[in-house]
């Protein structure tokens, strides 16, 4: 429930995460193992932030994670650049994007990774 590229109003991650979770406990089954929610069309930051939001509400009955998209490559495949000699600065970005999204797909993510 996230609002378009163009919106400019005020964006919350909890408000976002407060009309997903009411969507899925009204709609979805308990008996789905798990949902992946994809990350793009928002920063790796957002896109963590937002998954965090919605998994302090939980628990949940079904997992709530991402598909790692962007949210887990984008910052590993900019630093990296097609070089060897930037592998281990992508090695670091991709271990820093791991562990937010990690703590956020468990509600315990406090920003800050970007």
């Amino acid at each position: 429930c996230l609002p378009g590229s163009d919106y400019n109003g005020e964006r919350s991650f909890d408000k976002n995460a407060q009309a997903t979770v009411t969507c899925l406990r009204r709609t979805l089954p308990v008996a789905v193992p798990a949902v992946v929610f994809l990350s793009g069309g928002q920063s790796e930051e957002e896109a963590s932030l937002n998954l965090n939001a919605i998994n302090k509400l939980g628990p949940h009955p079904w997992s709530l994670s991402f598909s790692y998209g962007r949210a887990l490559q984008k910052s590993a495949l900019d630093a990296w650049q097609g070089k060897e000699e930037n592998a281990a600065a992508a090695q670091k970005a991709f271990l820093a994007r791991a562990k937010a999204n990690s703590e956020a797909q468990l509600g315990k993510y406090a920003g800050g990774a970007a």
